[in-house]
């Protein structure tokens, strides 16, 4: 099962990561480095199967937030290199969550519970609507203003299911 993990500060360079003799993967793959505001770095590989969030395009100087499998193996190097499965683009007019939120609606960490609205959309991430219950599954939350209780509360304006893994 994933357990999300995340790492979120600014882009600092972005180039193409290269593996393998046969270039078919040429120029598919990206690096993505992110500094934190305390000065810790992270290399976060990108590959087409990364979800980035309203298909935003990351560029040097972006905020961003990185989301990994946090039980996934990764090389004992510095920085950290992580394989991205989500990335989001830092905006001050919306929140994003991705855990796994369970039948009550609560995420993993309970931190955050949600409570739909008819005007709440659910998708897949190709963009086709859900049809099904949210509950027990990996979501991507994208969100506004909520509660200041705990765990906090929102009506979110989107969420997207997270079928992988």
């Amino acid at each position: 099962m994933i357990h999300f993990q995340s790492f979120t500060g600014t882009v600092t360079a972005i180039s193409d990561y290269n593996f393998g003799t046969d270039g078919e993967g040429e120029g598919c793959y990206k690096v993505i480095t992110v500094e934190n505001h305390l000065g810790s770095i992270v290399h976060f590989i990108v590959s087409p199967a990364t979800y980035f969030i309203d298909h935003a395009m990351i560029l040097t100087g972006d905020r961003v937030t990185g989301y990994y499998d946090g039980n996934a193996p990764v090389p004992l190097i510095y920085p950290p290199q992580y394989q991205a499965l989500i990335m989001a683009k830092v905006s001050p007019y919306q929140n994003v969550t991705v855990d796994y939120f369970d039948s009550q609606l609560v995420s993993r960490d309970g931190q955050l519970q949600l409570n739909l609205s008819p005007s709440t959309q659910l998708l897949l991430t190709n963009g086709q609507a859900f049809t099904s219950n949210p509950a027990n599954r990996n979501l991507i939350v994208i969100y506004g203003p909520s509660t200041k209780s705990i765990p906090a509360q929102t009506t979110p304006y989107r969420v997207i299911i997270w079928c992988r893994g």
